[in-house]
């Protein structure tokens, strides 16, 4: 695999991920060079960075789990916003890059703004990760005091959610906010029919059983 990493380039070939002692500046400085680039993926913490080409299996994924949330949401007729690409960043402390962040509860405090400012506006209500390549950590979003995560892993969803005093992340069978749902179901099903056929189908498909 092809990975090119310079002061003028940086490249990774999809799948690849890259671990490295750095600090916060040279974090950024790594940023910087991506420019307005999705890929790859760059995270920081405790001293190390890590770098991601994400294979197109994660973005498909990413997309359809994400359709799924909206789909939820816009049928119980809950307001939301939701972002992607973003990323997040505690300075001197973290830097990470969600799939996808929903603002539930706290959509307002968030409205209409260009910028979010991680330390004094309230954090992402859910977050979704996709894990292909054994790149996402559940407590990288700890410094965030993200109240929900869900990581997809090896076609099985996860949900975790803050516990201990906001210490720690526990994990759950169901959602907070779609307590009803049983959402490995709704996942896994609609997963088989992503790739038995297509995206659009597997939303169609969840349309029709939540009006039935």
């Amino acid at each position: 695999m092809l990975t090119v990493i310079s002061p003028e380039t940086i490249y990774l070939s999809a799948g690849t991920v890259v671990k490295s002692p750095a600090t916060w500046q040279e974090y950024q400085t790594l940023c910087d060079r991506r420019g307005d680039c999705s890929t790859p993926r760059i995270k920081y913490r405790c001293g190390e960075v890590l770098l991601m080409s994400p294979l197109p299996k994660h973005g498909r994924e990413a997309s359809l789990i994400a359709d799924i949330i909206k789909v939820l949401l816009d049928q119980s007729g809950r307001e939301y916003d939701a972002f992607t690409p973003v990323t997040m960043q505690l300075p001197e402390e973290s830097g990470i890059e969600p799939d996808y962040c929903f603002y539930i509860n706290h959509w307002q405090a968030i409205s209409g703004k260009e910028r979010i400012d991680w330390r004094n506006d309230p954090p992402p209500d859910l977050v979704l990760e996709i894990d292909v390549t054994s790149y996402s950590e559940i407590m990288d979003y700890l410094p965030y005091q993200i109240p929900e995560v869900w990581l997809f892993r090896n076609q099985q969803l996860l949900i975790y959610q803050l516990k201990d005093n906001n210490n720690n992340y526990s994990p759950e069978l169901q959602s907070q906010y779609f307590p009803e749902i049983n959402l490995a179901d709704v996942v896994a099903q609609c997963w088989e029919i992503a790739y038995q056929r297509n995206t659009s189908a597997a939303i169609r498909h969840l349309k029709q059983w939540l009006e039935e």
